[in-house]
């Protein structure tokens, strides 16, 4: 059973995993350079767990330590146990789910290792590609879009949000622990290694040479990659170039586009298998 701690020093260097929460810049170089990542509630905790991710520590408010109980029983790590108003001085917001874990990273595979890779299907023939999506929350709601509508695998640009950051964490309810995805070194030139895998690359966007998605759903390739780019721009000229297909999603009533999460929800589930 791990040790339950109680901390009453906002300073105690013990819960610096969970200083500065709110910190987004501060966050996005400490955290995976630190080989860490912050699970906030307790469904995300549990499926951060389930998903093979060690625990470093948790911070609980006293109300959540006989709900997390039974997970306390299996840990070895310390567990903080801090008043609702400490945990606020030390992340910086309000935690109302009163339950915290940092968790550590797990290592990323290469793109080639993920599209070669056995999952509950078989090897990846359906992944989505997101280029320079650098907001959390339609990142995390991707993911647990390709989650919920069976997506095998997702690679991301260079430049892309951070998938473990907590907000994309929190907004995903921690579905992004459930799809596998790597992160892509030099884009667009690792079209190569999708089209290489016998991938189609399918841009999604409003070009006038595009096809309709209904198009698209019923060639039926047998490996497929859905690309949605940046909240706003899209995708840029140079995955569009990189495509083997454009696609639109058909709209109505003078909308010419969905929000991206949005968005790659219609194209996962109309290209399901």
């Amino acid at each position: 059973m791990a040790q339950l701690i109680t901390v009453d020093d906002p300073a105690d260097p013990r819960l610096a995993d969970y200083t500065n929460l709110t910190d987004v810049a501060l966050r996005r170089r400490r955290e995976p350079a630190e080989g860490l990542f912050i699970a906030e509630g307790e469904k995300v905790i549990r499926r951060a767990g389930n998903a093979g991710y060690g625990m470093r520590s948790m911070m609980l408010t006293p109300k959540w330590v006989d709900t997390m109980a039974d997970l306390i029983d299996e840990l070895t790590c310390p567990v903080y146990v801090v008043s609702p108003e400490l945990a606020e001085s030390v992340t910086g917001y309000h935690v109302h789910r009163g339950a915290l874990a940092s968790m550590a990273r797990n290592p990323l595979p290469t793109p080639a290792e993920l599209l070669e890779s056995a999952g509950p299907h078989g090897t990846p023939r359906r992944v989505a590609l997101f280029e320079d999506m650098v907001d959390h929350a339609n990142l995390g709601a991707a993911f647990r879009n390709a989650a919920a509508l069976g997506v095998d695998a997702v690679l991301l640009t260079p430049r892309c949000a951070d998938p473990l950051y907590r907000r994309s964490v929190k907004v995903s309810m921690g579905t992004v622990f459930a799809v596998p995805y790597a992160r892509l070194e030099s884009w667009p030139h690792d079209a190569g290694t999708l089209r290489a895998h016998g991938f189609t690359l399918a841009a999604l966007c409003l070009s006038d040479d595009s096809v309709d998605l209904d198009e698209l759903a019923a060639r039926r390739p047998e490996k497929l990659a859905l690309m949605l780019g940046t909240e706003g721009d899209g995708l840029s000229p140079a995955a569009l170039a990189a495509a083997d297909v454009h696609v639109r999603i058909p709209m109505e009533a003078g909308v010419d586009s969905l929000n991206v999460a949005a968005a790659s929800a219609v194209a996962f589930y109309a290209t399901r298998p």
